[in-house]
């Protein structure tokens, strides 16, 4: 099987085409049984593409195949005291169903890798579900593990 050569970008906010792409690729996200949730209105379209560009943290990475975006991550730049160095920490790794086992995720995920380098962060994390067995095999696959001691992730919503 062939697969056709995929580009990795920065998000561009000024461009119509990358804040559909996120909002689409998103709201597919939240569609999908690893989201769960309701999708966002227009409305939360644009407050989420806004938002994030005026994060100064935010680091929006999409994927493209043939003119098709098909994959996205999320994550924030943030300051490690344990390390006194920036760290990143991603948010959100997606591929569209249709565009999955082809190593686009694994893509997103080297391209944040070698930007957190290039910021001189002291490490990059993430949360991952528990029934997410493929996401958790490609983390693990880049290097990533369980923290010693384990740690639970844990929400207040308001």
């Amino acid at each position: 099987m062939t697969t056709a050569e995929t580009c990795i970008t920065a998000c561009d906010y000024t461009r119509k085409t990358h804040r559909q792409a996120l909002a689409e690729i998103i709201n597919a996200y939240i569609e999908d049984e690893m989201g769960g949730g309701e999708t966002l209105s227009e409305d939360g379209q644009l407050r989420l593409s806004e938002g994030l560009q005026a994060c100064p943290g935010a680091i929006v990475l999409l994927a493209g195949q043939a003119g098709v975006y098909c994959g996205l991550l999320t994550a924030f730049e943030h300051f490690s005291t344990f390390t006194a160095q920036p760290m990143i920490n991603i948010h959100d790794l997606i591929v569209l169903k249709a565009y999955r086992g082809q190593g686009i995720g694994r893509q997103l995920m080297n391209a944040l890798i070698a930007e957190a380098e290039n910021r001189h962060c002291s490490r990059v994390t993430l949360e991952v579900r528990q029934d997410n067995l493929a996401a958790q095999r490609l983390y693990r696959k880049l290097g990533f593990g369980d923290t010693d001691p384990p740690m639970f992730y844990w929400r207040k919503y308001l």
